[in-house]
């Protein structure tokens, strides 16, 4: 059964909806300019983000050896300013424009509409000010601190009210296809973020997560995976069942396969997160879900992207003239490809190949340059011509933009695919005498031209996204903004007579509020069982005697290390294979982690494992090597860390931290908040004094963080050391 735009949200085709006279109103296109202007800017600055890091990958010296333009705190800037500022807005844009219409109604409020939009913005550059001055959960998609989560509830509840408030007052009775994306978006997005962003803070701007180890990876992943599936993907379905039959004129391919695209999608999605999490210390039958679940994820994800492809039937001609239909073509083919690969990386077998390489990188961009990038591209140049009154500026330079960006997607995903498998070959390699063929640092050497080739690819993308900021000037330049446009409509009335051959699911499309409700359980469902077993089940997660909390020093050595975004480039979590215990020591346990909030398990190895990296160096190699990493690593490229060497280590808030980990349960003794400073200066001296007894004769106040710094990692792996120590010498 095809089904038009027109066709599909036509439901008062009965007498008594004729027989009303139509009432004249006028859609907000200028909620959705400003949305689009903000989707424009905030689109090239997280690519210029984006291509630093890339390049800081092989040019460290770009690191500038100043702490806000390290690595660890300017990629956690990329991927919010991508996914919250750039994709952020280009959902809001796609909504606020196809919403009006489809419900052939006014946004419910102007003035919610705005403090959505300032709201938002807001959020956007407090984000990007916290995470450069090193403000962060340590919590990848999830990194903006206490304050930030609250004032994204806030706005997220407006753009909810605006959005359902819309829906009620609406002239259409049937929702559109698209809406019950939107819906499903609002109402999941909403859940995800409050039920992760649990936590307790300690200061005006830092907080610890309320969950530890294995099951902050679980909340948090099955967070991460569904930010990916409930902001970046359906959403943009959304805009696509909107955005590309309009583009192309045809119905949408057909009605039941988006019923069934949508509530498979949205029921199958939310249980895929532990696939992030595959050889690690989650419980297998977690594990397991994650795998069984993302394979399934096939379907309607392709089901989804042949509905899109294949309401372009009968028009092929016109999608190699119009640049448009070019960018919207690529775009559902890179979300079925994201969308296979996906599933493809959640196996087990190919798992263990891609997981901590640039395959997973690889796989990321896919969807988000190709995916995200050009969906968003292709609206900005369908809308800018309506909401201006005019005509593209040049269909030539947008069919440029899709060459340059086309290529720049290809040359930034290909090297990296090599690479990753060439990375997880040489880290897994042996002599015939058994031992491992690669120190870690070489496999990074090798790594170079692969990250110049992918800094070249973003490179191209970048100007391809310049190229069209001036094409939407000039359009601009040209045209007469129409903030207020006309439109008629009949009021929606309460009298209704189902016809005999009416889908059935056209029930829950007039009952928003269902549709609502039903998406929420559809979702709830598979978070549940997943999460709730890892807390009342003790078993999942046995306890490991000689596991002791951290000192008063190594809690602040570990949010140094977290302040700093190691966590990006570095793992904790040493999987059950033969090459990693050869390299890195006894695999990781469940029970190590149950003092740590956040979890730092990471998810990209840049740099080398550091779960047992206790005890491996003395304090000097340390001191030199967050001081000059070449001096202990030739050919590295880590960045410096010149001002751990100055700052002080902020003591005036020791106690507060040890009171709040007490209050998430951690087993110091009553008063311990007290002496606290004590412990962490005797602690500190002992490391002073190994350092100026090395060879080196290091002199350095043991109020420095950097003390902190090493006393963490010199912790890193030794509970689970002394326990075999033990174990061997009873």
């Amino acid at each position: 059964m095809s089904l038009s735009l027109q066709q599909e949200t036509t439901g008062q085709s009965d007498l008594a909806a004729s027989a009303v006279q139509p009432e004249r109103f006028y859609y907000d296109n200028k909620i959705v300019k400003m949305f689009a202007y903000a989707t424009i800017f905030w689109g090239i600055v997280g690519m210029l983000a984006g291509l630093l890091a890339a390049f800081q990958l092989v040019f460290p010296a770009l690191n500038f050896n100043t702490a806000a333009t390290t690595f660890g705190r300017v990629r956690p800037v990329h991927t919010n300013a991508v996914i919250f500022a750039f994709v952020g807005n280009g959902i809001f844009m796609g909504v606020y424009y196809s919403l009006q219409r489809l419900c052939k109604a006014r946004m419910f409020s102007d003035r919610l509409s705005k403090l959505h939009f300032w709201g938002w913005q807001t959020i956007i550059v407090l984000a990007a000010i916290t995470l450069l001055a090193g403000y962060t959960t340590g919590k990848e998609y999830a990194e903006l601190e206490w304050p930030i989560d609250i004032l994204i509830t806030l706005v997220w509840v407006a753009f909810g009210w605006n959005m359902f408030g819309t829906i009620i007052k609406r002239r259409e009775r049937h929702l559109y296809v698209a809406i019950w994306f939107y819906i499903a978006t609002f109402i999941t997005v909403a859940m995800l973020h409050i039920v992760n962003s649990v936590e307790i803070p300690f200061s005006w701007m830092k907080s610890y997560s309320w969950y530890a180890g294995v099951q902050d990876a679980l909340v948090q992943w099955w967070y991460g995976h569904n930010a990916v599936a409930f902001f970046l993907t359906t959403p943009y379905l959304g805009i696509m069942y909107y955005f590309l039959p309009k583009a192309a004129n045809r119905p949408v391919y057909s009605y039941r396969l988006s019923i069934i695209h949508f509530w498979s999608l949205i029921f199958l999605y939310i249980w895929a997160g532990p696939h992030h999490l595959l050889y690690t210390a989650l419980p297998d039958w977690a594990q397991s879900l994650g795998t069984v679940f993302s394979v399934m994820l096939i379907a309607p994800s392709w089901g989804g992207m042949l509905n899109g492809l294949l309401t372009l039937r009968g028009v092929w001609d016109k999608v190699r003239e119009d640049p448009v239909l070019k960018f919207m073509v690529v775009a559902v083919t890179a979300y079925g490809m994201a969308t296979f690969e996906g599933p493809l990386l959640s196996l087990k077998n190919v798992n263990a190949i891609s997981h901590f390489t640039d395959w997973t990188i690889a796989h990321v961009h896919v969807g988000a340059l190709g995916w995200n990038g050009f969906m968003t591209f292709a609206m900005l140049y369908w809308l800018f011509p309506r909401l201006f009154k005019t005509k593209l500026y040049s269909e030539k330079l947008a069919n440029w933009h899709f060459w340059i960006g086309t290529l720049g997607i290809v040359f930034y995903t290909i090297p990296l695919y090599w690479a990753g498998i060439m990375q997880s070959l040489n880290w897994k390699e042996f002599t015939p005498e058994g031992t491992l063929k690669y120190q870690f640092l070489e496999t990074v050497t090798q790594m170079k031209p692969y990250y110049a080739m992918r800094g070249i690819g973003g490179t191209l993308y970048l100007i391809g996204a310049l190229m069209m900021v001036y094409n939407l000037y000039k359009t601009v330049k040209a045209g007469k903004p129409v903030e207020d446009d006309a439109a008629e409509a009949v009021p929606l009335t309460k009298a209704y007579t189902a016809h005999s051959n009416e889908h059935w699911h056209r029930w829950i499309e007039r009952r928003p509020v269902q549709m609502l409700v039903g998406s929420l359980i559809v979702v709830a469902i598979g978070g549940l069982i997943e999460i709730i077993p890892t807390f009342l089940v003790k078993s999942n997660i046995p306890t490991i005697a000689s596991v002791k909390p951290y000192t008063p020093l190594e809690l602040q050595g570990r949010d140094i290390y977290v302040r700093e975004g190691c966590y990006t480039c570095h793992s904790q979590m040493i999987r059950p294979f033969r090459d990693e215990v050869a390299r890195y020591g006894e695999y990781s346990k469940a029970g190590e982690f149950v003092y740590d909030h956040p979890f730092q398990w990471g998810s990209k190895r840049t740099g080398p494992d550091l779960a047992r990296i206790g005890g491996k160096y003395p304090d000097s190699w340390h001191f030199n090597h967050m001081y000059n990493p070449t001096s202990t690593s030739p050919n590295s490229i880590m960045p410096r860390y010149p001002w751990l060497f100055k700052n002080e280590i902020d003591t005036a808030i020791t106690g507060a931290k040890i009171r709040a980990m007490q209050t998430l349960g951690v087993p110091y003794t009553q008063g311990f908040d007290v002496a606290a400073n004590a412990n962490l200066m005797a602690q500190a001296r002992k490391i002073k004094e190994s350092l100026y007894s090395s060879p080196e004769k290091i002199n350095i106040p043991e109020n420095r963080e950097i003390i902190a710094l090493i006393a963490y990692l010199q912790r890193m792996g030794t509970d689970i050391k002394l326990e075999q120590k033990t174990a061997q010498n009873p």
